[in-house]
């Protein structure tokens, strides 16, 4: 059997071109790590950047839209002083030095806040394309204007992955905050968590159940890492897919002489996805603490969400605008390139889970969407051109999430208006207790606000896309609702299709702890305690 699998087209054509392509894309992986950061950057703003500095005028009038906040909408003005929605009405009347917006017949939004991305993060022998400044100002043109990114400790230390990360976030050019990965378990763990909630404003941790060798943890730091985060109030987040069983697969796809991209897929299939979910909200129970299921991508998983949420469990699901409206096929595409960039984990499934997965967003048992950005190049993707499993996981979205998530679940009639301001702004505010000073627009909220045209059309390509990576997973897409004009903090940087934007603009926003999911915890806690008719007095029975 492996011997007829060795010898399919797919697997001769990989076979016959690997050993040039291995050459060829090692001198453009030297080239491009030896590019200077202004031609860099010279490359990116190519794609549309019109300047450095954002439009500096502290008064902005944005006149005669329709207001939208997660549950409510009305036509009114919205007007910002320094950085700061001041007032909300119908008919604010303004000098001649204030800037106006004319937003009849469109939207006024608050901005995308997308909950899962991996800015410059290094990863399976190389490092994300995009840094806080291109995946920022990428972010910034598709309507986003805040992130919260992965922090992954160095070598298991996370007071060294949180210095590292804030070097790596000087160039920023928006707002963003930082989950922290644990990714071992002592004590010293256990005190930095501390140190990240009290005093640096983390309020959310994430474990890994997959990766087994480099970034999985066992269920035993799991639960112990629950325990502190909700001795701390903070949220526990997990990848969910069983790392054991992956590995396993893996090992049967090398064996069947299946090489390419779709033995990523096949080697992690959803029943492993679905595993790991049940048992990372089994633990949580026993723990009796919140849980956030990040990229959820199959119909299993969900399913379990589904159940713990019916039991009356918190746990927050969240789906990845890859899961919602992409599917497996192209990981069968002969082309090497073309398929690799599909490749991320857990994986795009195939067609079928996209559509129950958008039938959750929309009933609520899924409650926001992110995007798990963390973009490579076909150079770094050709790092697996003969071994699935040395290519870079991950796609692309931060710029692309809000365009496409209204064209697939507004423009379908899945979700209202209202409904699109929750599940890509305000949800993601209200977990992550930063509500309402992002998710919303209502005088005292940051000036973070996009105007949406629903009648303008949009089309995705990667030659006209802000990130630094040559390939984009939804090129071609074309779709009705487009952002024409991006707020951030005040400042006018999208608009007219031009970015303008500044390195070292961005601002850090920390999150406290004991989020609204904490609410009423201690009384399930004191409810268990009762219930137990424990221990019980007994008497030994004398000689």
């Amino acid at each position: 059997m492996a011997d007829k699998l060795q010898q399919s087209p797919a697997n001769i054509f990989r076979r016959n071109i690997g050993v040039h392509c291995k050459l060829f894309f090692l001198l453009l992986a030297f080239q491009h790590t030896h590019l200077s950061q202004s031609q860099q950057l010279h490359g990116f703003c190519d794609a549309g950047c019109g300047g450095v500095g954002g439009d500096a005028s502290s008064r902005i009038l944005v006149k005669g839209g329709t207001v939208v906040n997660a549950y409510h909408k009305e036509i009114a003005d919205v007007y910002v002083e320094d950085g700061i929605i001041v007032d909300v009405r119908p008919n604010i009347m303004v000098d001649d030095e204030v800037t106006v917006i004319d937003a009849t017949g469109k939207y006024v939004m608050p901005g995308g806040i997308d909950p899962h991305t991996h800015l410059a993060m290094d990863f399976m022998g190389t490092q994300t394309i995009d840094n806080f400044f291109s995946g920022q100002a990428a972010a910034l043109a598709g309507g986003t204007t805040m992130h919260i990114d992965f922090v992954i400790p160095v070598n298991g230390n996370v007071s060294a992955g949180y210095e590292l990360y804030t070097k790596k976030a000087e160039k920023s050019v928006m707002d963003y905050g930082f989950h922290m990965a644990i990714t071992k378990w002592d004590e010293q763990v256990s005190e930095d968590m501390e140190v990240m909630v009290k005093e640096k404003g983390i309020n959310s941790f994430k474990f890994f159940l997959a990766y087994k060798g480099s970034l999985m943890v066992s269920d035993e730091s799991l639960i112990y890492g629950m325990e502190k985060c909700k001795s701390l109030g903070a949220l526990t987040m997990v990848h969910a897919e069983n790392g054991d069983a992956v590995a396993e697969g893996q090992k049967r796809m090398i064996d069947l002489g299946i090489t390419g991209p779709e033995g990523h897929a096949l080697s992690r299939p959803p029943v492993l996805e679905g595993e790991a979910t049940a048992r990372a909200i089994r633990l949580a129970n026993f723990v009796n603490t919140p849980l956030y299921v990040v990229h959820v991508m199959s119909i299993d998983a969900m399913h379990e969400i589904a159940k713990a949420k019916e039991s009356g469990q918190r746990v927050i699901g969240e789906p990845v605008i890859s899961g919602l409206s992409l599917d497996d096929s192209w990981l069968w595409e002969s082309d090497f390139i073309t398929a690799a960039k599909y490749v991320m984990s857990p994986p795009i499934r195939a067609s079928g889970h996209d559509k129950v997965l958008q039938n959750a967003l929309s009933s609520g048992i899924l409650q926001l969407v992110g995007t798990d950005h963390c973009t490579f190049n076909s150079t770094q993707k050709a790092f697996g051109i003969n071994d699935f499993r040395k290519i870079p996981n991950g796609v692309n979205g931060i710029e692309e999430r809000m365009h496409v998530v209204w064209n697939v679940m507004v423009e379908s009639g899945q979700i209202s208006v209202t409904d699109y301001v929750r599940v890509t702004s305000t949800e993601c505010a209200r977990v992550f207790n930063i509500y309402p000073q992002k998710g919303a627009i209502q005088p005292g909220s940051d000036a973070d606000i996009i105007v949406l045209n629903p009648n303008a059309s949009f089309e995705i390509n990667a030659s006209t896309h802000h990130s630094r990576s040559d390939t984009n997973v939804y090129e071609g897409r074309k779709g009705k609702g487009k952002v024409e004009v991006t707020i951030s903090r005040g400042r006018i940087v999208w608009k007219n299709g031009k970015l303008n934007v500044e390195a070292g603009s961005g601002r850090y926003i920390p999150m406290r702890p004991f989020g609204y999911l904490f609410d009423g915890i201690e009384k399930k806690d004191a409810e268990y305690l009762s219930s137990l008719r424990a221990p019980v007095q007994r008497f030994k029975a004398s000689a």
